[in-house]
């Protein structure tokens, strides 16, 4: 089981804040940090939404599902990787879905205690381990939205 920071109380206030905006599908994503400080990024497989688009692991929170357990989920089916901690909610940006439904990805910072990636290759066909702040990260087909999310992670 992980450690979880995220209060109950103020994840009761994003899915207020869900019902008022209208958001219809509700996605969890994580800037994933291993101990040595790189984060993991995961490449969308080319037949997909979006595909060749880097993005954070994330995926849609089911219907009764929590913000948090939805997250936990997702992380381990996209990655394999079981998280070790919540450690902090960092934002959210909105999107349309393939399907054009107004979206709202919300984001962590989560550590997990191993790099053993293992992907889903129907759905990405390449993961990245690297520093947030390395030459590689900006050669990567990021999303600006994400871009921003991940420069989030490690401002203080």
């Amino acid at each position: 089981m992980y450690k979880n920071n995220i209060g109950s109380e103020f994840l009761e206030e994003l899915n207020i804040k869900l019902r008022e905006d209208g958001v219809q599908k509700v996605v969890a994503g994580a800037v994933v940090y291993f101990h040595d400080g790189s984060i993991l990024l995961l490449e969308r497989a080319p037949k997909e939404f979006k595909g060749g688009l880097v993005e954070l692991p994330s995926g849609v929170v089911e219907l009764g599902e929590s913000i948090i357990d939805g997250l936990a989920r997702e992380i381990k089916e996209e990655t394999g990787l079981e998280i070790s901690e919540i450690k902090r909610y960092i934002g959210s940006f909105d999107y349309q879905s393939s399907s054009g439904r107004k979206t709202r990805q919300f984001n962590f910072i989560v550590s997990v205690d191993s790099n053993d990636v293992r992907i889903n290759p129907l759905e990405h066909s390449k993961f990245y381990i690297v520093s947030p702040v390395s030459d590689k990260i900006q050669k990567l087909k990021i999303s600006e939205k994400t871009r921003g999310i991940i420069q989030k992670s490690f401002e203080s």
